[in-house]
């Protein structure tokens, strides 16, 4: 009988080990999971910060530039109304050329006049004044659209903006990303100035916009930008003709780390960031694609944001 209570109690101790065992390894893994999730995170706070950084850095080096450029155009104004001063002096000067009685003036000044090639001269100087004023006008711009683009300020206030405004200066930061593979088309629609992050809007329209470009190979390809309204949302669509987005994958493209990128040109963190920005705005994004065919990704933004009154005076 003892032996019997010895085997039963054996088994009893054996099942409450093995049911300790299997309460330990679900601990583990559930710790193990929890701890790369921390780990995700933390790696996210760390994009974030970094593109804040980034963005203060490029604030900081838009205004360092636009101080020169601005004198450098100014003096310009100035330089151009002086050498066309200058060139009506000289047309004066040529027109009183055949009076001059000294035959070895005359002489020297024909001479010198082939030398410069004065003829071409007062037709090019004009044209180098011009292409020079355009090209600052250009720097003076790019300079200008960095600045909306980082749009960094201590607090990162929610503002009333122009989407097309920060649509169009984030275009031309990623210019020389798509310029060699993409034309870009503009649809856009009346829409309401709204409520927003500007810089974070600004870095979600960089992420889509640049990974349309790279899903572009071999035949230039054309992104479209749409925008319209829709009652008490605002809707940007960005559709690229590029390979498309596989049908299995579609489902993890906003989850941290997920790339299809070969090793060392991506994060994956570029449209999980994305995702979190407009869910930060109360907002949708979306994705249609077709492999071979194209994607297009939908955002959708509420005009005006909610209040949450335990949120103080810093917004929503």
């Amino acid at each position: 009988m003892n032996d019997i209570k010895d085997i039963t109690c054996a088994g009893e101790c054996a099942a409450r080990e093995e049911s300790a065992e299997a309460e330990l390894l679900r601990r583990n893994r559930e710790l193990t999971e929890l701890n790369e999730k921390l780990s995700r995170a933390q790696e996210q706070l760390l994009q974030s910060e970094k593109l804040a950084s980034i963005g203060q850095l490029a604030a900081g080096v838009a205004h360092e530039i636009n101080n020169p450029i601005s004198f450098v155009f100014s003096n310009f104004g100035t330089l151009d109304a002086y050498i066309v001063d200058l060139l009506r002096v000289l047309a004066q000067y040529e027109e009183a050329e055949p009076f001059i009685a000294d035959p070895a003036m005359k002489a020297r000044i024909g001479a010198l006049r082939k030398q410069v090639e004065l003829d071409y001269l007062v037709e090019d100087v004009p044209v180098l004044m011009s292409e020079s004023r355009e090209g600052i006008e250009r720097v003076r711009k790019i300079v200008q659209d960095l600045k909306d683009f980082s749009r960094v300020d201590g607090h990162q206030d929610w503002q009333w903006v122009d989407l097309h405004h920060g649509i169009d200066s984030t275009l031309n930061i990623v210019n020389n990303e798509v310029k060699y593979k993409a034309d870009i088309v503009k649809e856009y629609g009346a829409i309401p100035e709204v409520e927003c992050l500007p810089s974070q809007i600004n870095q979600v329209i960089l992420n889509i916009v640049v990974n349309g470009a790279q899903a572009i190979s071999g035949v230039r390809g054309r992104i479209t930008i749409r925008t319209g309204c829709d009652g008490a949302n605002v809707w940007i669509e960005i559709a690229d003709n590029g390979s498309g987005i596989p049908k299995a994958i579609q489902s993890r493209i906003f989850d941290p780390f997920f790339t299809t990128k070969p090793i060392g040109s991506g994060t994956g963190l570029g449209l999980s960031l994305s995702y979190g920005i407009i869910q930060k705005h109360h907002g949708r994004i979306e994705v249609q694609s077709e492999p071979g065919v194209g994607s297009t990704f939908r955002i959708e933004l509420p005009i005006q944001q909610e209040r949450d009154p335990d949120a103080g005076a810093e917004g929503p």
